[in-house]
């Protein structure tokens, strides 16, 4: 395909490699970064999740014998050979990734004749040894190699040994370790060799595939069936600097509004109005904090989007502003299917102006969703995005306060969209095979900036369909799932995998979506829930009832315990959200971000880390109540029930009745917690308690809280307050000092005071600027409340 190399010619940062067959182009983003890009099939097209690309390439050599060019950064030393072959090695030259030369083939797969046909004929879903592509990279596969990334995908955290292809699936079908496919398409793929860690973003929207060493263990691969071939290498070498680069090209999350972390109850469907208005009452009643309720597709007009059923919902403005006074917001779906339906404005407004996406003799394409005949938009057309951006004020201006969007795979009921559907691209004409798995990510993009033109506030959009960057408009959801112990199991390498690829800002349905939830599943599952960044509890039409008091008193009470935690735990995971619309790391990840140095943090699968601080492992199996946590080696650990400290690097063996989530926080952490309350907003809040875990002798800690409106974008103004706390102790263990500062002022709320909880420690005096301070000395910790200062706390 490129043959040896004849000559290169290098432009600043960029050089062009000239082969006999073919050109590729290199570029140096940053030291750590590299482009590798071949016109396989034409002229570069605009990335589209890469919109704004901001290049360091600090300072580079490039040097070429006649057979090997050398590009040499800060980071890296590239290696190009004949065929465009590729190694990359560290600045030891110690090898990273390198271009796979063997001639390994496929295993055998053993059958013949009649069997193939009869295996199929049962509803055996056999591999073919054959994949349309249009090119594949081969990497080798190094045995002590492990694998992280690529969105939502199911099975274990570390992929190895596993094929995925990237195509927006809606597959209702109990989802297991063996699909390939689901809603979302992010090709950005983590190694982790010899505690270095590397990454690639293979930037294609065509229908792509990851072998991770399932064909043959000599090597892993990507291919594409059909564009350009387009990827960046992301060296670390920890995983954290992977992540941070990865974003740093395809966006972070923006920090959204702070109501949007808390708890949201969903069902479909909540209709009429009685039984939305039933729920919101007793959430209140029964002093469940709940902020936000969903409304799923029965709320419309004949699934019109963009209308209400008015038999359903006779006045939705004024129950709208009824669940507001009531501290509800009220979340709609939104599909992309528009009803072919004359007289409809929105169905009017697309075919007049031609924006629906259309057959291959440029006829308007329909096919089937809820409301029957149905057309796409094509989203892919700058103009069609502008004119949907502007239909969200039809939702917003009735009290609307965040959208969320289904079926944008696209998801249709005839069969799939064919390939050879039209599409604009922004001026250049394509068809559905370069466009499937971008269609919900434009979507998202149009919807999240409508809302934000119509209200000026952050918005909160929900997406099931995505491709990468798309966390820069939306959260996500893990889609249809079930009420099932494996599911509640595989959600969390899926949630962690998805942090790792950039969406810092997802969940599952808590519970499930299908079948039956049981009061056991839902109570274990609320457990997790409270530390997932979207806390969503979300069930099917027909199910049985799932909401916290639909059980029992115990299940409800569960319930209660855990969203009341995960409201207390609101400020921390704000500052977390906050922290990561820079670095791009998320809430929550896995053992190994923060303890790469500890491969035994490789490969688990059901303990998670929220942020640095807290350790959470979940009881994930029917009828235990006990488990077995792993310590990360590197830091000790407090139980967070029980107040005992643990050495990291051992398992422990922790009891787990119903009611406990096994949670360690790691020592010298101190954690932000507000009270607890029904909705965000009820109560104004004054006051800020600092749950603090004293560090090592000798050790300081330190933790920086933000703080602002919690919803509108004047923080990007400098309207925020950054506060600074650390705590010292000393190296006879009897004296402790606590700093509380702020050092940026530029909201104008702040705290009135600050309640410390000062774990495992007994105070017998405590001076704040040489002036004693009350306190209270309880069981094994000591509470007090101060204003800004030092602190000075004799043990």
């Amino acid at each position: 395909m490129f043959g040896e190399i004849i000559g290169y010619a290098r432009k600043q940062n960029r050089i062009t490699v000239e082969f006999e067959k073919n050109k590729v182009t290199i570029a140096v983003i940053t030291p750590s970064i590299i482009n590798f890009f071949a016109p396989i099939a034409g002229e570069r097209r605009p990335s589209k999740a890469i919109e704004h690309l901001e290049e360091e390439p600090g300072a580079l050599i490039v040097d070429f014998t006649g057979e090997t060019l050398t590009i040499r950064t800060e980071q890296l030393i590239v290696k190009v050979t004949s065929d465009f072959r590729v190694n990359i090695s560290d600045p030891s030259g110690t090898i990273l990734s390198e271009d796979y030369r063997g001639t390994g083939t496929a295993f055998i797969r053993r059958g013949a004749g009649e069997g193939i046909a009869m295996a199929a004929e049962e509803g055996h879903k056999l591999a073919s040894e054959e994949e349309k592509i249009s090119y594949r990279l081969k990497k080798k596969l190094d045995p002590n190699t492990f694998f992280y990334g690529l969105g939502e995908k199911t099975g274990h955290l570390n992929k190895k040994g596993y094929h995925y292809k990237m195509w927006n699936t809606d597959d209702p079908s109990p989802h297991v370790e063996s699909f390939e496919t689901l809603y979302k398409s992010i090709p950005f793929l983590i190694a982790l060799k010899d505690n270095q860690a590397f990454g690639y973003f293979f930037d294609t929207t065509f229908e792509s595939q990851f072998d991770l060493g399932k064909e043959n263990s000599d090597y892993y691969s990507f291919a594409s069936a059909g564009g350009n071939l387009d990827y960046f290498f992301i060296y670390g070498p920890s995983v954290k600097e992977v992540v941070t680069g990865y974003t740093k090209l395809t966006g972070t999350t923006p920090l959204p509004q702070l109501w949007t972390l808390g708890y949201q109850q969903s069902r479909w469907a909540y209709a009429p109005e009685e039984r939305l208005n039933e729920v919101a009452d007793t959430f209140r009643e029964k002093e469940i904090p709940c902020d936000v309720l969903h409304l799923d597709i029965d709320y419309m007009d004949g699934y019109r989007v963009f209308t209400w059923d008015r038999k359903k919902f006779p006045n939705p403005e004024e129950l709208l502003k009824k669940l507001k006074a009531e501290g509800f917001k009220v979340v709609t779906i939104i599909d992309p299917g528009v009803k072919k339906d004359r007289g409809y404005a929105i169905y009017d407004q697309g075919l007049a102006n031609h924006y629906f996406a259309t057959d291959k003799d440029h006829l308007p394409y329909v096919n089937q969703v809820w409301p029957g005949d149905a057309l796409f938009p094509d989203f892919s057309n700058g103009k069609v995005r502008a004119w949907w951006a502007d239909n969200q004020k039809i939702m917003t201006d009735l009290g609307v306060s965040g959208i969320w969007n289904d079926m944008n795979e696209p998801a249709s009921f005839k069969g799939p969209l064919p390939d050879d559907v039209q599409f604009n691209n922004d001026g250049i004409q394509t068809d559905h095979r370069e466009i499937h798995n971008v269609y919900g990510h434009y979507m998202a993009k149009a919807t999240y900036e409508g809302i934000k033109q119509a209200t000026g506030k952050r918005p909160f959009v929900i997406t099931r369909a995505c491709y990468a960057g798309t966390q820069k408009y939306s959260t996500v959801w893990t889609g249809d799932n079930q009420s099932l112990w494996e599911h509640l199991r595989m959600a969390l390498p899926m949630l962690m995998n998805l942090g790792l690829s950039g969406v810092a800002f997802c969940g599952t349905d808590v519970g499930g979506f299908g079948f039956d939830c049981t009061s056991e599943l839902l109570s274990r599952w609320v457990q997790v829930g409270a530390f997932t960044p979207l806390f969503r509890n979300h069930s099917s039409i027909f199910t049985r009832d799932q909401e916290p008091w639909a059980f029992d008193e115990q299940t409800e009470s569960i319930n209660r315990k855990y969203i009341g935690l995960r409201y207390q735990l609101l400020p921390y995971l704000y500052d977390l959200l906050h922290d990561e619309e820079t670095t791009g790391l998320p809430i929550m990840r896995p053992l190994l971000l923060d303890y790469q140095n500890d491969p035994a943090t490789y490969e688990i699968n059901d303990q998670i880390l929220c942020g640095e601080a807290i350790l959470v492992a979940p009881v994930v199996e029917q009828g235990a109540k006990t488990r077995l946590v792993y310590l990360p080696k590197g830091s000790r650990w407090i139980d967070f029930w029980t107040k005992e400290s643990y050495e990291g690097g051992q398992y422990i063996v922790k009891a787990a009745p119903l009611d406990v989530c096994p949670i360690y926080i790691k020592e010298g952490s101190i954690i932000p917690l507000y009270p607890v309350q029904n909705y965000v907003g009820e109560k104004a809040i004054d006051q800020l308690t600092l749950d603090l875990y004293p560090p090592e002798n000798g050790e300081t800690s330190s933790y920086t809280h933000y703080q602002d409106d919690g919803e509108s974008f004047e923080y990007r103004n400098g309207s925020y307050n950054l506060y600074e706390f650390s705590a010292q102790l000393s190296e006879s263990s009897k004296e402790l000092y606590v700093s509380i500062n702020a050092t940026h002022h530029g909201y104008e709320k702040s705290y009135d005071s600050f309640k410390l909880i000062l774990n495992n420690t007994k105070a017998t005096s405590v001076a704040q600027n040489d002036a004693p301070i009350p306190f209270k000395v309880m069981g094994n910790k000591t509470v007090l409340v101060v204003k800004e200062g030092e602190l000075h706390i004799k043990l």
